[in-house]
């Protein structure tokens, strides 16, 4: 064919460096695997038995209360088709591996507590050592720290080198899947300077290069101000993940009690920056929790709280927020059933539209997909293969 220009890529010279840039900053990677929860347990009330406890609270309050998978449509509202299948998942998720992510936290659910501190942070890095011996440690797992803007990073760091020093002297290694939330990030320049801070602990503690990641807390409307598209790269790939921080945000919206809850307005504006400002770049997104439990072991309170729990899970996951904050062993019950219904609700439709497309034909139905949403179904396929 007759063309006008003789070289077009003359014109953009830039254009390889550009695209490089590109391919660093967002990644075209399929998802990967990512905890549907982070559950938080305080220091002080962390031990080598956590995890078996907080599943066999769960299981119980499953078989006494969800007895059977005619129950999951009064309660989560889940379709007979697929209560069966959700049930038998749930009971074996429960019994199997009912913490996918553990943070040992020495924050808010902590409290100011020099002259105990350090104790509790040699006692969770024994507990960590223990679980890892056992085959038992999740395949996520950590520690929050206290946050720099308290006015005391000394204290936040030296929490973090003890536990982290206590766990790799005991297991003789740092076990796979660590991380550390660091909360509360008022400042930009917190994040660079935690960040030294883990380059620093990884050379004493003979660790290889990045191998010492953090998620930041997204809990102030000043730190919704500086998240950009740029600040992944910036961090040089120590930035693991964003978790949303609910009552701190809405607490920074002047919004009263009544009203500091996941799905309140000003909470999606923040995730949906959060969004902006992450997607593509591999940083994964996590929301926040409910701050109750059930409020007595009595079935109407215990389903009570299980509906309104699946109520914010089906919220986040339908806002692109495939992981929460679990603060209970009820919480995994519901979260376990709201995330396996809301995978498997339109498992086959999906695969079946992915597969007319790969196949060159019409879906049926009168589909007309974009190449966009085939692609997103097909990660959705993927993320569901994933949890489930």
């Amino acid at each position: 064919m007759r063309v006008t220009l003789a070289d077009p890529l003359a014109l953009i010279p830039g254009f390889e460096r550009t695209h490089r840039e590109q391919s660093a900053r967002y990644p075209a990677a399929a998802p990967g695997w990512q905890p549907v929860h982070t559950v938080y347990v305080p220091a002080d009330r962390f031990g080598a038995e956590t995890v078996e406890q907080w599943g066999a609270a769960a299981l119980e309050l499953f078989t006494r209360h969800l007895a059977g998978p005619e129950h999951l449509a009064a309660v989560f509202g889940v379709s007979a088709d697929l209560a069966a299948d959700v049930h038998a998942r749930v009971a074996a998720k429960l019994r199997r591996e009912p913490v996918e992510d553990l943070r040992v936290d020495f924050e808010d659910g902590y409290g100011v507590r020099p002259a105990e501190e350090d104790g509790h942070a040699a006692w969770a890095a024994e507990a960590v050592a223990a679980l890892h011996a056992a085959g038992a440690l999740p395949r996520r797992w950590g520690l929050r720290v206290k946050s720099f803007a308290d006015g005391d990073p000394g204290r936040s760091l030296r929490t973090l080198d003890g536990f982290l020093t206590g766990v790799v002297e005991r297991a003789g290694l740092l076990p796979e899947g660590f991380t550390v939330t660091f909360p509360k990030v008022l400042m930009k320049d917190y994040l660079y300077q935690f960040s030294d801070c883990l380059g620093s602990l990884e050379k004493g503690l003979g660790l290889a290069e990045g191998t010492l990641r953090f998620e930041i807390q997204v809990e102030a409307t000043q730190t919704v101000g500086f998240l950009d598209t740029s600040l992944a790269g910036s961090l040089g790939g120590r930035l693991s993940a964003a978790h949303f921080g609910v009552f701190d945000y809405t607490a920074s919206c002047s919004l009263p009690p009544h009203e500091q809850r996941l799905d309140h307005p000003a909470c999606d504006h923040a995730r949906h920056v959060m969004q902006t400002a992450f997607a593509g770049t591999g940083v994964e997104l996590s929301d926040g929790s409910l701050a109750a439990s059930p409020a007595s072991g009595g079935r109407d309170d215990v389903h009570a709280l299980w509906a309104r729990h699946a109520e914010l899970v089906e919220h986040s996951l339908r806002h692109g927020f495939y992981q929460g904050w679990d603060m209970h062993p009820s919480h995994l019950v519901s979260r376990f059933v709201t995330v396996y219904a809301f995978h498997l609700r339109h498992y086959a439709e999906f695969s079946a539209r992915v597969r007319a497309w790969q196949e060159q034909r019409e879906a049926g139905g009168g589909v007309m997909d974009e190449p966009a949403t085939v692609k997103t179904m097909a990660a959705a396929l993927r993320r569901a293969d994933l949890a489930l």
